[in-house]
Order: structure tokens, then C-alpha cells, then sequence
């Protein structure tokens, strides 16, 4: 039990790490092939830091695992909005400038509804995985040809000041890359692994760490990323990293992992996480829209957020507990 601890934790160091030099690496190629900032920005960096989710999903879906394949993905959407955006508008209020951001809103609201439509029966099925993908890629085209369209956009300036000040040769960007991916395989199989000992060592569902601690785990690069951005004053970064981090967790991760292995989960994935997902997503529209003109979130609501967070996970701490205290 001592080694999987461990081994879950240097797993979540290197994963966090190496996702980073995959993004850096893979943004400066792109840039230097004069791939738009904004089209980096939304596709290669929205990419790259669900990179951790999308692996260790998949791996858990090879392995038999949906718990852990659907609860990564479910539980850094609601680690995604309650912990990331509480604690980074605590540190720093994050206003909404981006058009491009004001329209990610209401898909995103869309693409929750889809994914509790389809958890209705209780499973995602190679036929609603191709949905999600077919969905996901439509998403991305339309991302691309928005972006090539785009002349100036607040998200595009903010990335193009990045990849100024990151910039590096090609070649070193392209080792980055390949280091970089490497390494994200490598962590992910062995997190996958550590995590499923742990759970097995307590007696608790793969659910609840796919949940809990790989969720948060495979979220760091966004919650470092949006930390950041917010502080440097760049409120899309913050924001976008977050929303394109969600799209790609509820399409293309689940998508990803169904077609490799249809998930069968239970009653309280629906009843428990889809909800809080689907609500934290619907609170998420209403403060950072702005129906009175430029939305934003500020430290209050950071703090409800936040808050909403501490409380789900207490929730799932007493759920684990429960059997032990009713058997005693």
C-alpha cells in the first residue's frame, strides 16, 4: 500500500511535468510553422493540458476500469470550476473579455446536457462514445476555422505574448514534444496503476479516486495555468484554459475511452456527479457571462465556488465512510 502511495504521488509530479514541456513544445512548433496565437491557444494548449486526462482515462478503460476512465473526466470538470476558478478568482478576479469566450459558454452548457443524456441508461456505449467524438471534432473544426478567420482577439494577444516570451528553436520544441509525450504515457499507466491499488487496499470504488484524487491530480496543469494567467492580468487564458479543458474532458476523453471499452457505471454517476457537474457548469454561464454587459468572476463568487467544492468532496469522504460507521 506504502509503494502504490508513492507511486501515485512522483506519478502525478511527472504527469504535471511533463504535460507542460508537451504544451510548451508542442505550442513553439506550431508557432513556428505560423499556426494562428489563437488557434494555439484553443486547440494545442487546450490539447495539451487534458493530455492527463485523456491517457489515464484511456489506460483505465483498457484495463477495465470505468470508475477511474469516468470519474477523471467528470471530477476535473467540477475540480476544473470549483477548485481552479474559486481559488484562482480568490487570488486574483477574473474578467471576461473574449467573444470567443462568450460563445464557448453555451456550448459547453450543451455538451453537459448531452453527457447526462446519454449517462441516463447507466452506460456509454461505443455508439454514444462516436457521438461524443463526432461532436468533439466538429467542435474543433469549428475552432479552427474561427481561429484562421479571426484578425484580433483578446485570447489570440494574450497567447502570442506567451509564445514571445517562451519562444525557442525548433528543434528544441520538437524534442519538448516527444519527451514531453513520452513521459505522459509512461505516468499515466503507472498512476493508473497506484490507483487502483489504493482503492482496492481500502475497499473503495474507482469511482471515488477517479473522482478525488486523480481528477485533481490530472487538473494541476490548469490550475497552475489559470493561477498564472490571472495574475499576469490575462483573464482568457484563465478562463479558456478551463472551458476548452472541459470540452475535451466531456468529449473527447469519455469519447475516447468508450470507444476503447464501453462504460458501465452506476445509478449515482447521473444522480450525484453529473448533477453537481451540470449545476457548477450552470453557475459557471451565469457569473461569467454577464447579462449586463462584461461578466466576470470576482472574489465572492471565487468563494462560493470554492466552497462548493470543499462540500462535494466532503460529501464523497462521508459516502466512503458510511459503510465503516454502519458496520460498526
Amino acid at each position: 500500500m506504502t509503494l502504490a502511495f508513492i507511486t501515485v504521488i512522483l506519478s502525478l509530479v511527472l504527469l504535471v511535468w511533463s504535460a507542460d514541456r508537451f504544451v510548451e513544445g508542442a505550442a513553439s512548433v506550431a508557432h513556428h510553422y505560423g499556426t494562428p496565437p489563437l488557434l494555439i491557444g484553443m486547440v494545442i494548449v487546450g490539447f495539451g493540458t487534458s493530455a492527463p486526462e485523456m491517457l489515464v482515462s484511456a489506460l483505465a478503460a483498457l484495463q477495465g476500469n470505468p470508475g477511474i476512465a469516468l470519474g477523471n473526466a467528470y471530477g476535473s470538470n467540477i475540480t476544473n470550476i470549483a477548485l481552479i476558478l474559486g481559488v484562482t478568482a480568490l487570488i486574483a478576479p477574473i474578467a471576461v473579455n473574449s467573444q470567443v469566450l462568450y460563445k464557448e459558454l453555451p456550448i459547453l452548457m450543451g455538451v453537459t446536457a448531452l453527457a447526462a443524456w446519454q449517462l441516463w441508461d447507466g452506460e456509454i456505449t461505443r455508439l454514444d462514445a462516436a457521438v461524443l467524438l463526432a461532436v468533439f471534432a466538429g467542435l474543433m473544426g469549428w475552432a479552427i476555422w474561427h481561429g484562421l478567420r479571426t484578425k484580433a482577439d483578446a485570447l489570440g494577444q494574450d497567447i502570442e505574448q506567451e509564445l514571445e516570451l517562451r519562444a525557442m528553436p525548433v528543434r528544441r520544441a520538437a524534442f519538448w514534444l516527444a519527451v514531453g509525450l513520452a513521459l505522459l504515457i509512461v505516468s499515466s499507466r503507472i498512476l493508473v496503476w497506484g490507483a487502483v491499488e489504493i482503492a482496492h487496499g481500502f475497499g473503495v470504488s474507482d469511482l471515488i479516486i477517479g473522482l478525488t484524487v486523480i481528477a485533481v491530480g490530472t487538473s494541476l496543469p490548469e490550475l497552475a495555468a489559470s493561477i498564472i494567467a490571472a495574475r499576469k492580468g490575462e483573464h482568457d487564458i484563465a478562463l479558456g484554459n478551463i472551458l476548452g479543458s472541459n470540452l475535451f474532458n466531456t468529449l473527447a476523453v469519455v469519447g475516447i475511452a468508450g470507444t476503447i471499452h464501453p462504460l458501465a457505471v452506476g445509478p449515482e454517476v447521473f444522480n450525484r456527479d453529473i448533477l453537481v457537474m451540470a449545476s457548477l457548469t450552470l453557475a459557471l454561464f451565469l457569473i461569467g457571462y454577464g447579462f449586463r454587459g462584461r461578466g466576470g468572476i470576482n472574489r465572492p463568487a471565487g468563494a462560493l465556488l470554492l466552497a462548493a467544492y470543499i462540500g462535494y468532496t466532503a460529501y464523497l469522504v462521508m459516502e466512503v465512510l458510511r459503510p465503516v460507521g454502519a458496520g460498526t
